[in-house]
């Protein structure tokens, strides 16, 4: 999604979020508006309609980036773009927390569906329909496309919310890098349904979609993949993150911004063996989260109880400081 995310405009920044609009939302809303001007009769309706869509998916977004910030992730960007949207978390490496991030997306969408349905409700017994004709129909409208937009996230399908929801359930019993596994063969399963959908219908759309949750399934693949031999690397005995509880794997897995030399900062005491540089923080390889070195010693005859660590990254050491 960072390549996606350099072709986005910028729009403005709320709540310490900075929302980008991809360019080609544009002729997208441009053909939709001019598939939907002849339900009403004004165009005008056409194009509030097609912004309630960009405003349901906006909040929605921000509910997976308040939820992130609410146990302590980092969030501070939001896509906007013809499929929907992306928020840019990065929730603590819990299942839990990452439960939370996603699932608070979709609530969203629920609080909306009520909020929606009673307006309809409403109108139908007071008899707007007859009176406000134009307002009816686009309250209906976003009725639908609220409820849609919430019956496709919710599809246990890898990279969908719904996906990834079930892919935190699956890490508490089968842990990080064995949940993003089975998500992402289910995910393959679902896009090539997605792709028989497509043809059958003959619809771009639903291609276009498809190819993208098959290209998102492949790179969680290769994550898991990663995360998975990451696991079974040995660990730093005594040593602990302050933030996550993970255990530091052992090995030359951290770079000295001096002479770029990569060395094992915890079996060195965070000082380059080359250059004798001495850095003031380390950075935890699951979480990502930089702590002194101090911070990260494990009291003698403490028991840690700590989830096992399924770092990011096995392949480029990561720098110290």
């Amino acid at each position: 999604m960072t390549s996606i995310l350099r072709s986005s405009v910028r729009l403005f920044r709320f709540g310490g979020v900075d929302l980008f609009l991809h360019w080609s939302w544009f002729p997208v809303a441009a053909f939709e508006i001019s598939q939907r001007r002849n339900a009403y009769s004004s165009p005008l309706w056409a194009v509030l309609e097609y912004l309630a869509l960009f405003f349901i998916v906006l909040l929605h977004e921000y509910g997976h980036v308040l939820a992130c910030r609410q146990v302590g992730g980092k969030a501070n960007k939001i896509m906007l773009w013809p499929f929907g949207g992306a928020a840019y978390v990065a929730p603590p490496m819990r299942p839990g927390a990452t439960l939370w991030s996603v699932a608070a997306g979709p609530l969203v969408n629920v609080v909306l569906l009520a909020a929606l349905s009673m307006v309809v409700s409403l109108s139908r017994t007071l008899g707007w329909a007859e009176a406000m004709p134009n307002a009816i129909e686009f309250v209906r409208m976003v009725w639908i496309i609220n409820l849609v937009l919430l019956a496709i996230n919710l599809l246990p399908i890898y990279p969908l919310d719904g996906g990834q929801i079930l892919r935190s359930l699956l890490w508490f019993v089968a842990g990080r890098a064995r949940s993003l596994m089975m998500v992402t063969v289910i995910g393959f399963l679902g896009g090539a349904g997605f792709m028989i959908m497509a043809w059958w219908s003959r619809s771009l759309w639903l291609a276009a979609l498809s190819l993208i949750m098959l290209v998102q399934c492949w790179s969680g693949l290769k994550q898991a993949r990663a995360l998975w031999r990451f696991s079974q690397l040995p660990r730093q005995e005594g040593f602990a993150c302050p933030h996550c509880e993970a255990e530091p794997p052992k090995g030359k897995f951290w770079r000295c911004e001096q002479c770029s030399h990569a060395f094992d900062t915890f079996q060195e005491r965070a000082v380059c063996p080359k250059c004798a540089a001495r850095f003031d923080s380390t950075q935890c390889m699951n979480c990502g989260n930089w702590k002194p070195m101090n911070d990260w010693l494990v009291p003698v005859g403490t028991t840690l109880n700590s989830f096992r660590a399924t770092g990011t990254s096995v392949v480029i050491p990561l720098p110290v400081e």
